[in-house]
């Protein structure tokens, strides 16, 4: 595993996300409340007018794919300052907490950790 890693890096691709750095955890298909709750932040931020219903691009890019390459300090970057020469407008006004929280979400729909729509353990 090592040397994949280190390719990787080498190779300037992003390094596989392991268990323990997950910003996310999945239990029998269900996941956890932040992860939820940035499920419901990118419903209510209504992102799939631009990226797709399946956060993989339309308008907007593949978050899927993007988020494979972006860090996690870009994706908040990107989310609060918008990308306004490409169109993506401004979302500081969701907070850091909610950015956090959507990142969570995507960041698992980018690794295949689990489908669109996903429900809760912990309700």
């Amino acid at each position: 595993m090592k040397r994949v890693v280190l390719s990787a890096l080498l190779l300037g691709l992003a390094a596989p996300v392991m268990a323990g750095d997950a910003p996310y955890t999945v239990k029998d298909g269900l996941v956890d409340g932040k992860t939820y709750k940035g499920f419901q932040t990118w419903r209510s931020a209504a992102c799939e007018r631009c990226h797709g219903p399946n956060q993989e691009g339309m308008v907007g890019p593949s978050l899927v794919e993007s988020l494979k390459k972006l860090s996690k300090e870009e994706f908040v970057t990107t989310v609060t300052n918008g990308r306004a020469e490409k169109g993506m407008p401004p979302h500081g006004f969701l907070g850091a907490e909610k950015i956090d929280m959507l990142y969570s979400y995507l960041k698992g729909r980018s690794d295949g950790a689990f489908a669109t729509k996903v429900k809760t353990f912990e309700e």
